[in-house]
């Protein structure tokens, strides 16, 4: 039985409608950002950025290489030159001076030996320029003096790996020589009075770059290798202690060949 007091506005029941579809589509929503929010919380694979937390990473620390390692693989290493010279010498790795001779070439009896260190890779050409002294052009020194002479050269040298104490090179025939000043040509001048007006010489320029490392030396002849009697060492020569390899060296003519070039690529140890 109906109660006659009780009444249904439509307008109450549309928006008791209107209210639950709105509450509806509150909750589908909400669910629907829900899901969203869950998505973005994992990684795409194969994306350069990675959205929520960054994955573990594994640091490895850097391992020293050993020096020979380092010299092969391009990475510089200190060596030592030592030099013995009657008189002077100068010395160049790959085109730059790394010493020279701290005694004068003019200074009486300049036998001395010179350390220098320098900085190289493998393969790297060591260059030295060798002079015996001259008083002038004629090849002769002590001009007019009682000692008046001819005088003769010599050279001895090796090189060492600071890093290990290997010595990685030393003098020796397999050493590529230019001589560039020869005089006397004519010895017997050798005591003549005037000895500038009689002495005949040869003089030649050093070539362009001969020091470089890429200079082509094919026309240049070996290293001549002198016994210690023949070239008398002194003055610091004892002071080194010298490979058992390590040769005297000088060009072909111990006492006509005044100023030479030589030269040796070092591939490796």
């Amino acid at each position: 039985m109906n109660d006659p007091q009780r009444t249904t506005d439509p307008s109450h029941v549309a928006d008791s409608i209107t209210g639950t579809t709105l509450r509806s589509a509150g909750v589908i929503a909400v669910a629907f950002l829900s899901l969203l929010a869950g998505g973005c919380g994992t990684s795409e694979t194969g994306s350069g950025n990675t959205v929520g937390p960054a994955a573990d990473s594994t640091t490895t620390e850097p391992v020293d290489a050993s020096p020979q390692e380092s010299a092969e693989s391009g990475s510089p290493t200190t060596f030592e030159v030592e030099v013995w010279a009657d008189n002077w010498a100068a010395v160049y790795v790959d085109g730059e001076l790394v010493g020279e001779d701290s005694v004068p070439i003019t200074t009486e009896r300049s036998f001395n030996a010179e350390t220098y260190t320098f900085e190289a890779t493998y393969p790297f050409t060591i260059a030295i320029e060798a002079r015996d002294f001259k008083e002038t052009d004629s090849g002769i020194e002590y001009i007019g003096e009682p000692n008046q002479q001819m005088g003769d050269g010599g050279l001895i040298a090796q090189v060492t790996d600071t890093s290990t104490g290997e010595v990685v090179a030393t003098t020796g025939s397999d050493w590529s020589v230019l001589v560039i000043q020869q005089a006397p040509l004519n010895t017997e001048c050798a005591d003549d009075p005037d000895p500038d007006a009689t002495c005949e010489f040869e003089s030649i320029d050093a070539p362009a770059g001969w020091a470089d490392a890429d200079l082509d030396t094919s026309d240049w002849s070996a290293a001549t290798e002198w016994s210690a009697s023949d070239v008398s060492p002194k003055d610091g020569y004892d002071e080194i202690d010298w490979a058992d390899d390590a040769a005297l060296v000088w060009g072909p003519d111990l006492e006509v060949d005044n100023t030479i070039l030589m030269r040796l690529t070092v591939q490796g140890p």
